[in-house]
């Protein structure tokens, strides 16, 4: 089995952020959260990177990782492009959206072939977190197996607004559903969610949910392309500006059709995200915590 390859979802735009979050220092050091998950990475054994990216964004993150970077890991780069489409659809007039996180996974196709684990460039997981994917990965020679780190609710919570979490079924390891819930807030003891902003479902604490955090192996890839135009078919005359091809839904489906399946992978660590702006502080107190607790040196790449 080859060595698993990290691939970073790192061409979204932050809106609610108000910029480009992929690109805000959270230390003095100017370090970004994708700079911690790469040493975590490489911690857990991981030689080769992929960054999918926005050409608009090409030159600030390549200008950022320098040369410091590509002396410890096989850095590389994938675009996310909106006319990446399949024969016989074009770009909707308007529509400057990007195609979503199963879309832009397909960028990586041609890039690799062995097992790859897929992150948001915007979510700190946990040094675990990435010993227990590769780990896994490493030792599986299933094709059609597959997995994701799943992480208690209350772990992946924001105190300054709501969230968008894939709320997991499982029996015993394995993940039998997935269902995107986009509108989540924090309660006292657990979360609610709605789905049309007046009707709350309670979530009580120790709920396991996806942060994006998947190890596929090869045979994915075929799987999500194949897959791609009829997605377009159904959803272009729907939602011509909006509609995304995203990887929680995907998976859903192809586990519904018995076509793959997928461990869960549990892990107590805490997740630190900038959702929001107000969600700053307290990620920069956290990685200030973890290098006075010896868990990343002062300057992460000398």
């Amino acid at each position: 089995m080859k060595k698993p390859v990290l691939v970073i979802l790192a061409a979204g735009i932050g809106s609610r952020f108000g910029g480009l979050k992929q690109i805000a220092p959270v230390d003095d050091e100017g370090h970004l959260i994708i700079d911690f998950s790469m040493y975590d990475a490489k911690e857990a054994g991981f030689e080769t990177i992929i960054c999918i990216i926005k050409p608009e964004i090409e030159a600030a993150v390549k200008e950022h990782f320098g040369d410091h970077v590509s002396k410890q890991l096989d850095l590389r780069y994938a675009y996310q492009l909106p006319d990446t489409l399949p024969a016989g659809f074009s770009i909707p007039e308007s529509r400057n959206k990007p195609w979503g996180t199963a879309h832009a996974i397909l960028a990586t196709k041609d890039m690799v072939d062995s097992p790859v684990v897929v992150i948001n460039a915007d979510d700190f997981y946990g040094r675990s977190s990435y010993q227990k994917l590769y780990d896994y990965l490493a030792n599986n020679n299933d094709p059609a197996r597959h997995a994701l780190v799943s992480y208690q609710l209350e772990k992946t919570l924001t105190d300054h607004g709501h969230v968008a979490r894939g709320v997991c079924k499982t029996e015993g390891s394995k993940l039998i559903e997935i269902i995107e819930r986009t509108h989540i807030e924090k309660r006292s003891n657990g979360a609610v969610f709605t789905e049309d902003g007046e009707n709350f479902e309670f979530l009580p604490e120790g709920t396991i949910v996806s942060m994006n955090f998947w190890g596929f192996m090869p045979s994915i890839y075929d799987k999500f392309e194949n897959r791609f135009p009829d997605f377009l078919k159904e959803n272009l005359s729907k939602n011509p500006l909006k509609c995304e091809y995203l990887l929680p839904t995907v998976v859903n489906d192809l586990i519904k059709e018995n076509r793959v399946t997928f461990d869960t992978i549990p892990t107590t660590e805490k997740w630190y995200g900038v959702t929001y702006k107000e969600d700053m502080p307290s990620v920069q107190a956290a990685i200030s915590r973890m290098k006075l607790e010896n868990i990343y040196p002062a300057r992460l790449w000398e």
